[in-house]
């Protein structure tokens, strides 16, 4: 089953034990809700954070949520999965701590959507197996936890390049296996904007499809980074003008355009909208 999200450039967590803001969140401007039931909900409040996420998907039936659960190694698996697979509102599951076929295997027989979650090195080491995994539809990267379990220095240059080393197995996994793009991890600060943009657009360059998110702040900025630019929008329609000639190979701006250009230049123009405006 596919999740129905056209697109997925903002995936914004909401935490299962606060269900006044699940209508917030809806109502955000998010391309997707994710209520979490795993880090955002401290360990005691796991049971009272379900039947509140219960009672609000049988209230709101139309509603169309991914809910993380918590990891297949923890006492709160069973009952969360469980949950997941009586609400139909509940379109895919994002899996905490991906780390094996087995696991995931486990969540794909709820007949939903599966996300895994790769946090750990063992989930790096397994991704190409899990990606293979019928009712995988994306990867999704949580890179604070992921520091910790390798014990990088946060913020270090060296963290940065060991992630996206991580980040450029997402992109090639996922396309190998003809997966949905992969959702980048949070950034943590919610204040600063431009930082935030920075993240958006180095994941949009990447090949990732959007962004996890903690606020809805950070809404605009992802946004932003996910949108392309004055001069790219200005590039692509030169391109799509040329294309209309017929050749097969020509010139824009002094550099050679062939079909993978023209193919990307349809891209671009088909995210902000206007493919065929040109």
């Amino acid at each position: 089953m596919m999740t129905p999200y056209e697109m997925t450039r903002t995936v914004l967590f909401a935490p299962a034990s606060r269900p006044e803001r699940f209508a917030k969140a809806c109502n955000s401007g998010a391309d997707v809700v994710v209520i979490d039931l795993e880090d955002g909900v401290a360990p005691t409040d796991k049971d009272t954070a379900r039947e509140a996420l219960q009672q609000y998907l049988d209230a709101t039936p139309e509603a169309a949520l991914v809910v993380r659960i918590n990891a297949a190694d923890t006492k709160e698996f069973s009952a969360d999965l469980e949950l997941c697979r009586q609400q139909r509102a509940v379109v895919a599951i994002m899996l905490a701590k991906a780390e094996s076929v087995e696991a995931v295997q486990l969540v794909t027989d709820t007949h939903k959507a599966v996300w895994p979650l790769i946090e750990t090195a063992r989930g790096v080491v397994e991704m190409s197996r899990m990606a293979e995994v019928d009712g995988v539809e994306r990867f999704c990267l949580g890179a604070l936890d992921m520091g910790a379990d390798l014990r990088i220095k946060p913020d270090s240059a060296g963290a940065e390049l060991l992630l996206n080393r991580i980040r450029c197995d997402l992109v090639i996994y996922s396309k190998a296996a003809g997966l949905n793009a992969p959702i980048e991890t949070v950034c943590p600060s919610i204040e600063d904007e431009k930082a935030v943009e920075r993240l958006a657009r180095q994941a949009c360059e990447m090949g990732f499809g959007g962004m996890l998110c903690i606020h809805p702040r950070q809404l605009s900025p992802i946004h932003r980074g996910f949108y392309p630019d004055e001069a790219e929008i200005l590039w692509a329609r030169k391109v799509l003008l040329g294309a209309r000639n017929g050749e097969s190979v020509f010139k824009v701006d002094g550099r050679m355009v062939d079909a993978p250009v023209i193919q990307q230049a349809n891209l671009i123009l088909r995210a902000v909208g206007n493919a065929g405006d040109v």
